[in-house]
């Protein structure tokens, strides 16, 4: 298979090509679907869907070109196989190509058709890494288009789903690292806390308090525009409802330092208190709630 990178290279020059890298949002081209269709369709099987010396398929090279139409075929032969997520020498995925050589389109398609948006490659840097790191505003957009989440929603999620490979030992502290630095370069970039998730109106707050995140609580919560409040829960709503996680009450004692009302209702009426869970421990949590309550109502009532 030495020759396949070549080999695909000339291929692809075959299938009419994009005269520019097309706009957000513009839709596939049909005929030139329908013709890179044909063409992959006629190809040796193997080379279709086996990968090169540097193990790149050819999902990765049409990617790499901005080959539209021609990635998208070939995405569709390889998702079957469970093929859509291979990862070439430097341990880069073809959603991972696309973001790195800027063509928000295949992004956009990648992603459509099943793509990880948690792929690393061998430095750990995933998607959002890669167009944060080369300021592709355009290729961020696309996730936010796509799930309603900002790119610091996703980053935020990002870090969550390693804080729990690590809890699990299936990963290590060091990707948690990158996967933070992610969130501070979005943060120092402009993105902000305020923003709200379009579905459910949660603030990244909201996300890692929900996932018990106690590393990306610290962290954001050192910044005065966190967010604690959203359409219906609070943040300290949804630390309450943390039954059984073993930094329930170390995020609830975080959001309380940081001026989190225990009094709040959310849609249904109900307080934080109300959420937590029976037993001894609920039972401490809604002493340490009760305090902080009383505590504001002094504050209100006796102004220094």
């Amino acid at each position: 298979m030495t020759d396949l990178s070549s080999s695909w290279s000339i291929q692809a020059e075959v299938v009419p090509s994009q005269s520019s890298i097309l706009s957000f949002g513009t839709p596939l081209d049909p005929n030139k679907l329908q013709e890179a269709r044909m063409f992959i369709r006629g190809m040796d099987y193997s080379r279709t869907t086996e990968q090169d010396e540097d193990g790149d398929t050819m999902l990765h090279i049409y990617a790499a070109k901005g080959l539209r139409e021609c990635a998208y075929a070939a995405a569709e032969e390889l998702k079957p196989l469970g093929r859509l997520d291979a990862q070439e020498h430097k341990g880069k995925t073809a959603l991972l190509v696309a973001v790195a050589a800027n063509h928000p389109e295949i992004v956009h398609d990648l992603l459509s058709l099943g793509a990880d948006i948690n792929a690393c490659d061998i430095n750990g840097q995933t998607a959002l890494h890669l167009a944060a790191h080369y300021g592709y505003s355009v290729v961020l957009q696309v996730r936010w288009h796509q799930t309603g989440m900002t790119p610091l929603h996703c980053a935020a999620l990002s870090h969550c789903t390693v804080m729990k490979e690590i809890y699990t030992g299936r990963s290590d502290a060091t990707k948690a690292t990158d996967k933070l630095a992610c969130v501070e370069m979005l943060l120092n970039a402009g993105a902000s806390l305020l923003s709200q998730e379009i579905k459910s109106n949660k603030t990244v707050l909201h996300l890692a308090v929900k996932e018990g995140n106690i590393q990306l609580v610290r962290f954001l919560l050192r910044n005065p525009q966190a967010n604690m409040k959203a359409h219906g829960h609070t943040a300290l709503h949804m630390a309450a409802g943390l039954h059984g996680n073993s930094h329930q009450k170390e995020i609830m004692q975080l959001l309380l330092s940081h001026g989190a009302d225990p009094s709040i209702r959310n849609l249904e009426n109900v307080q934080a208190a109300h959420l937590l869970q029976r037993g001894p421990e609920g039972e401490q949590l809604k002493v340490m709630l009760k305090r902080r309550n009383t505590s504001s109502r002094r504050r209100v009532q006796d102004p220094q």
